[in-house]
């Protein structure tokens, strides 16, 4: 088991986040995170990452205690993760931008001014081969087209060599064949690297066409977790969250 969630809550004044959570993702696992707005996923991702602390319970990652540690630290420990809206350095260039990432785990983030263009070449270039981007190394971010913003942000997630890759919403804003592309990448790279990945998102096609197993959060609550098929058939899932989709 990669990641163990147990028991975990999270509350922000009088409002529970998270209440008593408990899931796990083993290595080569896709497994979807899905609940209306406020169910509380995004807490989640940033307890996982440690933009949060949780207030009881543990996280466990390959067995060893990380709650509590800082984004920098669980990091270091292999946690990758995407976000909902793409974020890169825009004038820098497609392999400059995974160079960063590749300088920043390597703690050598002070020669990148200096000698950049020397630096981590080559194994920037086998992550960008690996998402399909290589052909574009030379082209600044701000050129690109969203979908292939979000396979640059996924070789920069890569760049740490992640046991554990969190990716939120990673189809959202882009159109319905980039949706099917992407996961198709994250799937292949949990199978071949024993990644385990965990991700949200709202487009049921995706979450059901790819997730090997999908977990339901609702209210804070963890009220479903299964097959993809075992959860969609749930009464109760289909009544908070899916309807007669």
């Amino acid at each position: 088991m990669i990641l163990e969630v147990c028991g975990v809550s999270k509350a922000y004044g009088g409002v529970q986040a998270l209440r008593g959570v408990s899931f796990g993702v083993d290595a080569g696992e896709l497994v979807g995170m899905i609940g209306p707005n406020g169910a509380g996923k995004t807490t989640c991702f940033n307890l996982l990452n440690g933009q949060l602390a949780p207030d009881t319970g543990e996280i466990l990652l390959e067995g060893r205690p990380v709650a509590g540690l800082g984004p920098r630290r669980i990091w270091r420990r292999g946690v990758g993760r995407t976000f909902q809206v793409a974020a890169t350095f825009g004038s820098m260039t497609v392999r400059e931008n995974i160079q960063v990432a590749l300088l920043s785990f390597r703690k050598r983030l002070s020669s990148f001014f200096e000698t950049a263009g020397r630096l981590e070449i080559a194994e920037a270039d086998a992550l960008l081969g690996r998402v399909g981007m290589l052909d574009q190394a030379e082209r600044p971010c701000a050129l690109l087209a969203y979908g292939d913003l979000k396979r640059v942000e996924l070789a920069i997630a890569l760049a740490n060599r992640p046991r554990l890759l969190l990716m939120d919403e990673p189809t959202a804003g882009m159109a319905p064949e980039e949706r099917a592309a992407l996961m198709e990448l994250a799937a292949g790279l949990a199978r071949s690297d024993g990644t385990a990945v965990l991700f949200t998102e709202h487009d049921m096609k995706v979450v059901f066409g790819f997730a090997t197993r999908v977990i339901v959060l609702h209210s804070g609550e963890l009220i479903a977790s299964g097959p993809p098929g075992e959860v969609r058939a749930d009464p109760r899932v289909r009544e908070v969250y899916l309807g007669n989709a």
